[in-house]
């Protein structure tokens, strides 16, 4: 065999098992790396900054609350090379620059925004998409909504008007619920078929807040809170409450990475 033709066949051996290598498996499980910030309207911060802080955790999609109007969602997809993004146009309780938003690395569809209604401050609402990470689908609902009972609030409504509309079968809720895990609004929620990543986490949440991190003294727990529903068959491989230094928020940021299988199977009692 001549050299060029031992060059050859050695140079499509090694290519051959680089596609070998670097095919995906089709049985892998998909990680998807989510967070959640109540960014009380940009008032202590710019979405640059955001974006530098949330860089580190390498993020997949973000749901934002009290976000500003306009272009303050891309502004922090700029800095991550997050490009899709989707703002709500109900602000909370008609305040300036309460609005729910939605920041993607993956390419967003069929947006739209649902008003919640119940006790306490309205209107109150929560912004959703779905997007496809790895050839897999995924609905995305950021939310802000107020602190209530079982069956008296936005949370009620959320589990009973809203989610159980939804066909994807993957599917992660995020946002300021101002309640604690516990309280009968959350249950109400858990109740529809959802799970908090702290359990997974064994983060014991009795003992952290994320609210108020400007003000320690007034803190109200952990009130800001990652879900994705049972039948998803989800696992939580990390995650946990961002603790800054110098807080951008009245809020602590909080994040969560939820693996995926592809093939999902029937979970008990959802």
């Amino acid at each position: 065999m001549s050299p060029i033709k031992f060059f050859s066949l050695v140079v499509a051996c090694l290519c051959g098992a680089t596609l070998c290598l670097a095919a995906p498996t089709p049985d892998k499980p998909v990680a998807v790396r989510v967070a959640s910030y109540n960014v009380e309207f940009g008032k202590s911060t710019t979405p640059e900054q955001i974006g530098e802080m949330f860089k580190p955790y390498k993020l997949d999609i973000i749901g934002f609350d009290e976000a500003p109007d306009g272009d303050w969602t891309a502004r922090v997809g700029k800095v991550l090379g997050m490009q899709y993004s989707f703002v709500g146009k109900i602000s909370s309780a008609n305040h300036k620059d309460k609005f729910k938003t939605i920041l993607s690395r993956t390419p967003l569809e069929g947006a739209e925004e649902y008003k919640l209604s119940g006790r306490g401050w309205n209107p109150a609402s929560v912004v959703r998409a779905t997007t496809t990470i790895e050839g897999i689908s995924f609905a995305f609902y950021s939310l802000h909504i107020c602190k209530s009972g079982a069956s008296d609030g936005h949370a009620h409504f959320l589990a009973t008007k809203v989610l159980p509309k939804e066909a994807t079968e993957r599917v992660i809720v995020v946002g300021d619920y101002n309640n604690n895990i516990g309280d009968a609004a959350m249950k109400t929620i858990e109740g529809a078929g959802f799970s908090a990543t702290w359990g997974d986490l064994q983060i014991d949440v009795s003992k952290e807040f994320t609210y108020n991190a400007q003000n320690p003294k007034k803190n109200l727990g952990v009130i800001d809170h990652i879900l994705f529903n049972n039948l998803s068959n989800g696992e939580v491989t990390g995650g946990g409450i961002i603790e800054l230094e110098k807080p951008l928020s009245d809020h602590k940021p909080i994040w969560a990475e939820i693996t995926f299988p592809r093939k999902l199977t029937k979970v008990k009692g959802s």
